[in-house]
């Protein structure tokens, strides 16, 4: 069977939120810096370079999403109008706007977004 390389990148962003319906302190407006994990795979490296796709093609990606979301107050952001901006729906959020930007070598795997070190959500599509 032949082998696959899969790709990690981090970046992180700053941005508010509140959690709807919580019940607890994090109802209320508080700011994180976002850490995000991008990991896509392949199967095939460019014959010329022997990379499976330059990770500043990942990077840029990336942060053309994160942009989108940095040094915001994510429930005015129009994607988080309706349902929470948790970790969970964040990264849902990145995973869906990327994987068709990517290039077409690579196959988005998962992104996962933290609010800090010792916890992080994950979201992928089977």
């Amino acid at each position: 069977m032949p082998g696959k390389w899969k790709l990690t990148i981090t970046q992180d962003f700053s941005a508010s939120h509140q959690l709807r319906n919580y019940g607890g302190k994090c109802e209320n407006m508080h700011g994180h810096n976002f850490g995000v994990e991008v990991v896509v795979e392949g199967d095939k490296l460019d014959k010329k370079v022997h990379y499976l796709v330059d990770f500043k093609e990942i990077k840029q990606c990336t942060k053309d999403i994160l942009e989108r979301l940095d040094h915001k107050h994510l429930n005015d952001v129009e994607c988080f109008t309706e349902i929470n901006p948790s970790s969970e729906n964040i990264a849902m959020f990145i995973y869906k706007e990327m994987k068709d930007a990517l290039p077409k070598q690579v196959r988005l795997s998962e992104v996962s977004v933290s609010e800090k070190d010792s916890s992080k959500a994950t979201y992928w599509e089977e």
